[in-house]
C-alpha cells in the first residue's frame, strides 16, 4: 500500500482564499516560484493535522472528518494580522495569524485525536507530492509537528508565501467552508484535494 503525506486543513471561505492569493502574487515579486498559491493545484489552507497515511485509509478518514465537520465546527475564524517568521532556512515566510480560539483550538486537538490511528510520522521525500522534490525543512516539519506544532503548540494560521509582506487586506474575520485532507507538496503545501466535507450553514 502507498504511503502518502497528508495535511488535515481547513479551506477557507472562497473571498479570503481568493484575498491570500492575492497576496501571495506581491510576495511572488520577493521570491519568484517558491510557493505559488491557486485555487486548484496549491490551495490557501490552515493546517489541523500532519503526517503519512496509507493511501488504503482515505476512505476511512473521509468519515471521521465528514462526522467532524457536523459536530465540531470551528467558528468564526478571526484575523490576527499578517505575521513574519522564518524558516528552519533562515528564510523569512509570511502568514495571516489566526486566533485561536476555544473552538478552533477544540477542533484541531479531536482532529489530531480522531486521526492518531491513521498518523505515522515517518516520513521520506517519496511520500511528498512532486515535483518540485520535498526539501528537509518540508520533512522535519511534518515529521516534528505533534511535538512542535500540535496541542498547546497549536498556532493556527494561512502561509501566504516567502517574502515579507508588510501589509495587506484581509477580511477580520471569516468562515472555512470545509474540512479537508490534502497530500502534501514541498514547503508542506495543499498540492491535492484527496477528500472534503462541508460545513453545514
Amino acid at each position: 500500500m502507498t504511503k502518502i503525506a497528508v495535511d488535515a486543513v481547513l479551506l477557507p471561505s472562497r473571498e479570503v482564499a481568493t484575498a491570500a492569493i492575492e497576496a501571495n502574487r506581491e510576495l511572488l515579486k520577493q521570491c519568484p516560484r517558491r510557493i505559488v498559491l491557486d485555487k486548484e493545484g496549491c490551495l490557501p489552507h490552515i493546517s489541523l493535522a500532519m503526517g503519512c497515511i496509507d493511501s488504503g485509509n482515505i476512505a476511512n478518514i473521509a468519515g471521521i472528518l465528514r462526522k467532524l465537520a457536523e459536530t465540531r465546527p470551528p467558528g468564526p475564524l478571526i484575523n490576527a494580522g499578517i505575521r513574519v517568521g522564518t524558516n528552519s532556512a533562515g528564510e523569512k515566510v509570511s502568514v495571516l495569524g489566526l486566533e485561536k480560539t476555544e473552538t478552533l483550538q477544540l477542533l484541531h486537538e479531536e482532529v489530531m485525536h480522531e486521526l492518531e490511528p491513521y498518523f505515522g510520522h515517518d516520513v521520506t521525500a517519496e511520500m511528498v507530492l512532486s515535483p518540485p522534490a520535498a526539501g528537509e525543512s518540508t520533512l522535519c516539519w511534518i515529521r516534528d509537528y505533534p511535538r512542535k506544532s500540535s496541542f498547546e503548540r497549536f498556532l493556527p494560521h494561512i502561509t501566504l508565501g516567502y517574502g515579507q509582506l508588510d501589509d495587506f487586506s484581509l477580511p477580520s474575520e471569516f468562515t472555512a467552508r470545509s474540512l479537508a485532507l490534502c497530500h502534501l507538496g514541498n514547503h508542506c503545501t495543499c498540492r491535492k484535494l484527496l477528500t472534503s466535507a462541508e460545513f453545514s450553514e
